[in-house]
């Protein structure tokens, strides 16, 4: 699979790059970095916490 580095958009391949999708382990490195100070953020919540988790229940198992 071929697509660009995310840090310096050098073209990479899946199958010669041992840092795919990172052309080196220096863009790799950078990527960890700015994660680690909290460069990139996920913008919404994966749960909605709004909504009380409740277990779902198979109707028929509690059927006497």
């Amino acid at each position: 699979m071929k697509r660009q580095c995310p840090i310096c958009r050098k073209p990479t391949d899946s199958e010669t790059d041992a840092d795919f999708p990172f052309c080196s382990e220096r863009c790799r490195l950078l990527d960890l970095g700015n994660w680690a100070s909290e460069k990139y953020r996920i913008s919404e919540p994966v749960i909605d916490e709004s909504v009380p988790e409740t277990p779902e229940r198979d109707e028929d198992a509690h059927k006497p």
